[in-house]
């Protein structure tokens, strides 16, 4: 019997899975998965978010705004993000820092990234931090500011391993993606050798972050031709964890299960 399986981060609403829209939902059940956290990224995609968690009840609905587009928030955005997460249980994200995006503008991206933060602690919902090249910044806000008690996941961990302690004494969790599979990706994949077991979570990502080809299990390219991530492919995602950490795949499954309820069963009663 196949194990539950949980997908801590993905963006099922993105129109680069329409092609898969007709089977998508029959392959998900047959791989089992069980529960999986959709993520917006403004308020352009929220509405489908919440569409989605209407119509599938595998679907836990996260609603944020990514640092990529905090230029085009409006007005009201802080309104309309209230509104959104009063129409269903639901977590903040994706949320997060990023220098490494061209013309970034991180003063922006810390403002939008406090409200949401600062929201998330006074209803204690969980949030997914999207980090790249601004690890000690965040570090130093976290720390600063008031958390969710649920906890926090850090969605495909790229920071030093140095900081893993800190940050899971601060509440995070840490997702490993199918994408640190590849070669070029060893520091990532050393990292989560030293993240406690009860601070694991896997995700898929897609339509972003494939696995090695050699690893794909559901092939699928976007309305251009180009691959992009399945997310049935979780089951492969699971098997690169278990290679990595040289856990049995149905202890780390279970593992896997505990830690997402723990995190999300405050929203969603996973």
């Amino acid at each position: 019997m196949l194990a539950p399986l949980y997908d801590a981060h993905n963006h099922l609403q993105d129109e680069r899975l329409a092609p898969a829209r007709e089977h998508l939902r029959e392959q998900l059940r047959c791989e089992n998965v069980k529960g999986m956290v959709v993520n917006g990224s403004s308020e352009e995609d929220w509405p489908s978010v919440l569409e989605l968690a209407r119509s599938w009840p595998e679907v836990i609905p996260s609603f944020g705004y990514h640092p990529w587009y905090v230029k085009q928030r409006s007005e009201r955005w802080q309104q309309n993000l209230e509104h959104f997460l009063d129409q269903a249980p639901a977590a903040i994200g994706e949320i997060g820092l990023d220098r490494w995006v061209r013309d970034h503008d991180l003063a922006q991206q810390e403002e939008v990234f406090l409200a949401q933060w600062r929201l998330a602690a006074r209803r204690n919902l969980p949030v997914s931090i999207h980090c790249l090249q601004a690890w000690g910044r965040l570090a130093e806000l976290l720390q600063a500011e008031p958390r969710p008690r649920c906890g926090f996941v850090l969605h495909s961990f790229g920071g030093p391993k140095e900081m893993i302690p800190m940050l899971a004494k601060l509440g995070a969790y840490f997702s490993l993606p199918g994408y640190f599979a590849h070669e070029r990706k060893a520091r990532q994949r050393e990292a989560f050798l030293h993240v406690p077991i009860e601070r694991l979570l896997i995700e898929t990502d897609a339509p972003d972050q494939p696995l090695p080809p050699e690893r794909v299990r559901y092939p699928l390219r976007d309305a251009d031709g180009k691959p992009v991530n399945h997310p049935a492919n979780l089951p492969a995602v699971y098997a690169f964890a278990s290679e990595l950490l040289g856990i049995p795949l149905s202890e780390l499954a279970a593992r896997v299960e505990s830690n997402f309820k723990r995190l999300f069963g405050v929203v969603a009663g996973a």
